[in-house]
């Protein structure tokens, strides 16, 4: 179970720095495409969330 929060929390982290990178690169384009905003910045976002919930379930799993 370890190794698949692990797994998840880098995966979805990478994810996560992947899309606030492209979000930097293209900022403009958050003015003109307004469903950049799911792709770019909303994606990203649930992966942070998703990376940093496998992280809690790590630190969870490893006090008991």
């Amino acid at each position: 179970m370890k190794a698949y929060l692990i797994t998840t929390g880098i995966l979805f982290g990478l994810l996560a720095s992947a899309h606030l990178v492209l979000t930097i690169a293209e900022w403009r384009r958050l003015s003109d495409d307004p469903w950049f905003v799911v792709q770019g910045p909303g994606v990203g976002s649930l992966a942070a969330a998703l990376s940093l919930w496998a992280c809690r379930l790590l630190w969870v799993s490893g006090r008991s």
